[in-house]
């Protein structure tokens, strides 16, 4: 599995926990029940494999910390949505951008052009064109102003797990 799709299971999964962040650990636990996982897949072929002990460490990391972290995530969403409130950006859009900015501030292994990067490319599966464009330019104004660069564009996103030989462990 490439961490893109385990990215992809992140942000399902933060999507699912908009409004219930109090049952993250249950709602991780009864996902990751291997006999209702395998029914998942029937629905949507990103649940066609089972994540492995790197990947599902990696969607833990980052459902937690999107959840534990929302106030923060949601603070730089607003300042750099210009004129947005919270309630109108879609479910998805946020989920999106929560796991894009976890990522930059606090995933060290993935390079913040590599998240941002990932972000748009995931939200043009989901979202219309003005809301990519707008996901772009909030990462975009956050990391000119908050860390002092621009982000290149990625020609390579996959960003895959394989990369890493220890990564591909079960």
């Amino acid at each position: 599995m490439t961490r893109t799709v385990a990215r992809e299971i992140s942000v399902s999964l933060g999507f699912s926990l908009a409004d219930d962040t109090e049952k993250v650990e249950e709602v991780l636990d009864s996902f990751f029940d291997k006999e209702y996982y395998a029914t998942l897949s029937v629905e949507n072929e990103l649940f066609v494999e089972y994540p492995g002990k790197k990947q599902l460490e990696y969607i833990r990391k980052i459902v937690e910390g999107t959840v534990k972290r929302r106030e923060e995530l949601d603070g730089y969403i607003e300042k750099y949505s210009k004129g947005w409130k919270l309630s109108r950006i879609s479910k998805t859009a946020l989920s999106i951008l929560r796991t894009a900015l976890f990522e930059v501030l606090y995933v060290d292994d993935v390079p913040d052009s590599v998240a941002i990067n990932e972000a748009v490319e995931l939200s043009k599966g989901y979202e219309d064109a003005d809301t990519v464009s707008f996901i772009n330019g909030i990462l975009g104004s956050f990391m000119r102003e908050e860390r002092g660069t621009e982000v290149l564009p990625v020609m390579d996103s996959a960003d895959n797990f394989a990369e890493n030989a220890s990564d591909t462990e079960n």
